[in-house]
């Protein structure tokens, strides 16, 4: 009986054969600049110090940080750029790791969004709306696919541990929440200190026996209930309390890094020893995917650099750089990319004008949403190039504009999925991911 109501929870099997099993989201939460990493351009270099034309910034919205200005002096990026792969992507001197991979990867420069703000922004991208209260990405897979592996839930949350001097945005968890989709498909996240999921543990002189007749009693009498009330929450919370039952033997062995070859463990760099360090959460993510967790999402903070970007871009780049590129070879390297979709990237992008005076040594920029960069790989994706192209500023999209519905769609889509048919009904509507809007991205499949 628990079996079938459960599978009333599960949307069921994709709609068409699926290029990607499993997703991996290295979320840049903060908005890194596309200007210092990945988007070069001649003309902002060329024009450093200059005013931003008024005909490129026309009437578009901007943050209050600088809408007060009286003056927008561009602003190139400190940093070096080379171009690499295939597609001839330009990556910074800053990410040398990732331009080792440019083969394996795509590079997209033409996202873009209405948010100006980091909550709003990071909502709309992980839920497919600016207010809360929708279903994020992960919560959907997970009603619409179900999970590989009933020891796992099938969506997991890492959140990482970045250096302490930049600012770090808040991360609320609504962003990996279940919304009005059954419970049991909202994020579970492991933590990296203690136990990694609070109170799977026996609490103390509490054996497994008397544990599993302590949930049987329980089941029972939540059936009753369901029995009585017919309320789909009650099957959520029979699934979760069997779902934490399996996970004590299943999550410990996840976290014990001890089986990994040393050369593994290397790739990702010194920090992956480091319990919650970028490294380690991105090795935890592919042993995650390699259980069989449908979506796995880490949010990396630290990108918001409204002053002294040079010096905290250059730390988060150190951070992540290496780990995300020994992601992609590790997935590849086990036979694991073909079927496994990594995306790396953030909710918005940052401004071409510096906020606040120009500075000899040092900028910042300021929110940006009008284009900004991400990039994909594995999972049927076509590699070795770049899709999108921004004005001469990086201010404006020029050529293949990427809205973040038509990028929801296109993955929803290499995972298997129509994003039009996947529906779930809600106070009188069908509500979906990319609400009424998005549309497939032929250009980035492979």
């Amino acid at each position: 009986m628990f079996a079938e109501k459960r599978a009333q929870h599960v949307m069921g099997s994709p709609h068409f054969a699926p290029k990607a099993k499993r997703i991996i989201y290295l979320f840049q939460s903060g908005g890194p600049s596309q200007l210092d990493l990945f988007d070069f351009k001649p003309t902002v270099q060329a024009n450093h110090g200059a005013e931003l034309p008024p005909s490129v910034r026309g009437n578009q919205r901007l943050t209050t940080m600088t809408s007060g200005q009286t003056q927008f002096p561009v602003v190139g990026s400190k940093f070096k750029f080379t171009q690499h792969g295939p597609g001839g992507a330009w990556f910074s001197e800053i990410l040398p790791h990732t331009a080792s991979i440019a083969g394996d990867i795509c590079v997209i420069n033409s996202l873009t969004t209405e948010a100006i703000n980091h909550d709003p922004a990071t909502t709309y991208i992980t839920t497919g709306a600016q207010l809360a209260g929708r279903p994020s990405m992960g919560a959907w897979l997970s009603y619409g696919l179900g999970s590989e592996n009933n020891d796992l839930p099938s969506f997991c949350v890492l959140i990482s541990k970045g250096n302490p001097r930049v600012n770090m945005q808040p991360l609320y968890p609504r962003i990996w929440g279940s919304g009005f989709l059954p419970a049991e498909h909202q994020g579970v996240n492991l933590r990296s200190s203690g136990d990694p999921v609070l109170y799977i543990k026996n609490p103390p002189g509490v054996d497994d026996a008397t544990r599993r007749r302590m949930l049987d009693g329980i089941a029972k009498i939540n059936e009753k209930h369901y029995e009585d009330f017919a309320d789909p929450e009650i099957v959520t919370r029979i699934a979760q309390y069997e779902m934490a039952y399996r996970m004590q033997t299943s999550v410990p062995d996840l976290v014990d890094f001890s089986d990994e070859p040393q050369h593994v463990i290397d790739a990702y760099g010194p920090d992956v020893r480091r319990p919650g360090s970028y490294a380690a959460n991105c090795l935890l993510a592919r042993r995650l995917a390699e259980r069989g967790v449908r979506f796995v999402q880490l949010f990396h903070r630290g990108w918001d650099q409204h002053a002294e970007l040079p010096r905290d871009i250059s730390t988060q780049a150190m951070d992540t750089d290496q780990p995300s590129a020994a992601l992609v070879n590790d997935l590849k390297q086990r036979g694991m990319l073909d079927d496994t979709l990594v995306i790396w990237g953030g909710e918005f992008g940052r401004t071409v004008y510096s906020q606040g005076g120009l500075q000899k040594e040092t900028y910042g920029r300021d929110h940006h949403g009008r284009c900004y960069s991400i990039w994909m790989a594995g999972g049927g994706v076509k590699a070795g190039g770049v899709y999108g192209k921004t004005d001469d500023f990086s201010y404006n999209v020029a050529e293949n504009p990427t809205h973040i519905h038509d990028f929801n769609a296109t993955i929803l889509h290499l995972m298997g999925i129509d994003h039009l048919k996947m529906t779930y009904a809600y106070q009188g509507r069908d509500f979906r991911l990319t609400d009424v809007f998005g549309n497939v991205l032929p250009g980035l499949l492979a």
